[in-house]
Formats: C-alpha cells, sequence, structure tokens
C-alpha cells in the first residue's frame, strides 16, 4: 500500500464514526481535521470534497457490519442458525461496538432521504444487497427442507426480518434503552424459530 493509499485509509477510518453518529450533515470540516490530526488541504489532497469523504466512510461502516454479521453466518451450518444470526448479534449490537453511532444504513438512510441522492441510492443498495441475501438463506431452508414450504414468502419474511431489526435500532435509540433492542430481538428469534 502507497503512503497516499495509507493516509487515504487512515481518514476513512478517523472520520467514519463521525459521519456516523453525526450524519453528513452535521459533520464538519473541523470535526474531520480533529479526528484525523490532519490539515483540510491534506484531506482534501486525498479527497474531492465532503461528498468523497462520506461515501468512503459510508462504504467503510457497511463493510464492517456485513462482515461481522458474515463471519458468524458462516460459522453456522444450519439456515436457521444463520438467521438467528442476526437477532442474537444485533441483541449485543453495542456492546460488539461494530460502528459507533449504531446501524450506519438506518442512519444514512433517514438523514439522506432528502438531503443527499448518492448517500440514499448507496443505503438502498446496501439494503436490497441485505434483503436479497436474507431471500436466499430462507430459499435454500425450504430446499434444505428446515422451513415449511407451503407457508412461507421468503421476500416478505426477508422484509420483515430487516424492518423489524431496523425498527428495533430506531427505538433502542430514541428512548436510550438498548433493552428495547433485546426486547425486539426476542420477537424475531421467535419468527424464525417458527419458521420449522
Amino acid at each position: 500500500m502507497s503512503k497516499a493509499e495509507k493516509t487515504k485509509e487512515f481518514i476513512i477510518e478517523k472520520t467514519a464514526p463521525i459521519f456516523n453518529m453525526k450524519g453528513y450533515s452535521g459533520t464538519s470540516m473541523s470535526d474531520m481535521t480533529d479526528a484525523t490530526g490532519l490539515t483540510k488541504g491534506a484531506i482534501y489532497g486525498n479527497f474531492e470534497n465532503k461528498d468523497d469523504v462520506a461515501i468512503a466512510a459510508f462504504r467503510y461502516n457497511v463493510k464492517k457490519l456485513q462482515d461481522t454479521f458474515n463471519n458468524e453466518i458462516e460459522k453456522q451450518v444450519t439456515f436457521k442458525a444463520k438467521l438467528l444470526v442476526y437477532p442474537r448479534l444485533y441483541s449485543n449490537y453495542y456492546d460488539l461496538k461494530v460502528t459507533q453511532g449504531g446501524c450506519p444504513i438506518l442512519n444514512t438512510a433517514s438523514e439522506a432521504d432528502d438531503t443527499h441522492p448518492v448517500l440514499k441510492k448507496m443505503a438502498e443498495r446496501v439494503l436490497l444487497i441485505w434483503k436479497d441475501k436474507l431471500v436466499q438463506l430462507i430459499k435454500q431452508g425450504i430446499l434444505a427442507g428446515e422451513f415449511k414450504a407451503d407457508s412461507i414468502d421468503p421476500e416478505r419474511t426477508a422484509l420483515t426480518i430487516i424492518a423489524i431489526i431496523e425498527g428495533a435500532i430506531m427505538i433502542a435509540k430514541a428512548t436510550g434503552e438498548v433493552k428495547n433492542l433485546n426486547i425486539v430481538m426476542l420477537s424475531l428469534n421467535k419468527i424464525i424459530e417458527d419458521l420449522e
């Protein structure tokens, strides 16, 4: 890795938590220079503008999130166990400290809805990839005979899982009560168990 690539990676690593906590609009140049210890010129010597930094930070945060879940999913043998990774890890999401400030998908989708079309599109793309991954796990579970073939709509179930997770994170953030996240994850756990 070249010095320029290392500097760029350093900027992303240091600013990603700030963008995830404060959002695109709330993150200032002084936030970025304070976090990195670099000058404005050094940051913009590696990125064209604030948009480029925010996009790279979003990708970084999402990759951390996806890697954490994918690594755990790959360890599981059954499709039910793979799906149960979601309520299990999300129950401990704030202890895992995967990304500071909570779920980057929820944070970015909420803020970018009216303010940043590029980030909004990126959040949408990540959600659709997640949905497709869940749909595949559910379909594979049906083919393997783990889940009821006659009463499960894989797409509806996948979207429901995502909505429950993201809704639970929003409730936990709004109330400041992590226990609310845990309560909802128990309900999601039951929904997955009932797929059999």
